[in-house]
């Protein structure tokens, strides 16, 4: 049984979200959510994933809670901005040293990065530990290295490795 389900919480959550995307339960959408459910669970056994390995899970809420606040606070200052168009309004790009390395931190302060509006995660250099980022309204080179290495690396540290 393993063998035809090796990830069964991922079958089943495949097969639900197939089931509720059809907006139908009848036969023929089920036999197909059956089908697709079972290949995504053994294709995602081909993919090997790691075990994420989590060393703390007290910084967890504060970091969901601040993410969420940083997101929100993000999108009024986008709107803020393009609102304005200022002419004096600068965008660029950032290099922010990290001493993340773990894959799963590093790629849930991807998914933070690029879910806050006005930034965007551009390239991970990971031999030197320097991320490249997009900021929409870059005023402060520096405040854009404190809010990411304080913000969320050091939390993703404390959580991660």
């Amino acid at each position: 049984m393993r063998r035809l389900l090796p990830h069964p919480y991922m079958s089943a959550g495949l097969f639900v979200m197939w089931m509720l995307l059809n907006q139908s339960i009848s036969p023929g959408p089920a036999l197909v959510g059956v089908v697709f459910a079972l290949l995504g669970g053994l294709i995602f056994a081909k993919l090997e994933p790691k075990q994420i390995r989590l060393k703390r899970l007290a910084p967890i809420p504060g970091l969901a809670g601040r993410i969420l606040l940083d997101i929100a606070r993000s999108n009024l200052d986008v709107a803020r901005v393009i609102l304005k168009n200022s002419p004096e309004r600068r965008q660029g790009f950032v290099r922010i040293p990290l001493a993340i390395r773990s894959d799963s931190a590093l790629a849930v302060l991807a998914c933070v990065l690029t879910a806050t509006p006005g930034t965007a995660w551009v390239d991970f250099n990971a031999e030197s530990g320097i991320l490249l980022i997009h900021v929409l309204d870059l005023s402060d080179e520096e405040m854009w290295v404190r809010i990411v290495k304080e913000r969320y690396e050091q939390p993703l540290m404390e959580i991660f490795q």
